[in-house]
């Protein structure tokens, strides 16, 4: 008799997400604005690079298309290394798993037989602050405080800061420092490509004239345009994001006002660490949580309760 063979996680995975190479990278489900951002990246620093570089080794020095080609790699690379990432997702409740919750909270009756319904939401203390975490009706669990469930990717993820359509994926505790480092480069090369564009026109136009030099370098005219359009909301979330990791705090809870003082309420962020230096190191380069999905490994085998059919089942835990 034949064995069948199992599917694996990624197959079976109920996220709206895409993978790729095996189940080794996963993105969101609508990934052509990530593809955009790419040609953008690409299209840009290929101008600069087979035009602008040219003249500017001869004129001014090699070093020119050598840092601009450092800047490139690593601007693509986090680009990459965020989109594809595992943002954190949790893993849903198996059936048995909700099933087990579904007991405990029951509804109640009065002594009128009336339902007395019951809110799911659990206390939780975290550095002396009592936090309430809410049940997540579609991953049918708790979910951890600081994670929230993203409607586009439909997953609950652990440190949930926003979901990007630019890089293709949420952002969250897993690339949350990938993206940060890619947006804080991809501010220093369109920074890099505007003044060299610049440099490149006012050199041509020691030679003859302004006019001249743009009919000359139209690539540096392009160059300039899309960067000058694009710099401003780069730098704007460089500058959020940069007082988010000194902080220690997330674009959802930022947005929420979730440490906010609310009606006298002497709130605190439970998170920061105390001041900016120590906030920065532990966002930045403190210790990555391995994936919890397990994607390349075989799906489980299990029957459902409402089913004489077999079907495939992720196996995950329920977050307490």
């Amino acid at each position: 008799m034949p064995r069948t063979q199992l599917p694996k996680k990624w197959q079976t995975h109920p996220g709206n997400n895409r993978f790729f190479c095996s189940g080794r990278c996963m993105m969101a489900k609508d990934t052509g604005i990530f593809w955009f951002t790419c040609a953008l990246i690409v299209g840009t620093s290929a101008l600069f690079f087979g035009f602008d570089c040219v003249y500017l080794t001869t004129k001014l020095s090699p070093a020119v298309p050598v840092v601009g080609g450092m800047l490139v790699v690593f601007v693509l690379g986090t680009f990459f290394r965020t989109g594809c990432t595992d943002p954190g997702i949790l893993p849903r409740s198996t059936d048995a798993e909700a099933a087990f919750l579904e007991q405990q909270y029951e509804p109640e009756r009065d002594e009128n037989g009336q339902v007395r319904n019951q809110p799911r939401l659990q206390e939780l203390t975290v550095a002396g602050q009592s936090i309430k975490v809410k049940f997540c009706y579609t991953c049918r669990m708790f979910r951890p405080p600081r994670a929230s469930h993203c409607s586009v990717c439909n997953n609950c993820v652990d440190r949930f800061d926003h979901h990007c359509p630019w890089v293709g994926n949420c952002i969250g505790v897993r690339n949350y420092r990938y993206f940060y480092q890619f947006i804080l480069s991809l501010a220093l090369l369109a920074a890099y490509i505007f003044a060299f564009a610049v440099t490149t026109l006012v050199l041509r136009s020691q030679e003859s004239t302004f006019v001249t030099a743009m009919k000359d370098a139209p690539a540096s005219i392009v160059e300039m345009l899309v960067v000058f359009v694009s710099v401003w909301s780069i730098l704007g979330l460089c500058g959020f994001h940069t007082y988010l990791v000194g902080s220690e705090l997330t674009t959802n809870e930022d947005i929420k006002g979730t440490w906010a003082k609310k009606r006298n309420q002497q709130l605190k962020n439970p998170y920061s660490k105390g001041n900016l230096l120590l906030n920065c190191c532990y966002v930045l380069c403190g210790p990555l949580p391995p994936s919890l999905l397990d994607l390349r490994s075989s799906a489980e085998l299990s029957p459902t309760a409402n089913s004489s059919k077999t079907e495939y089942q992720v196996a995950s835990s329920v977050a307490p």
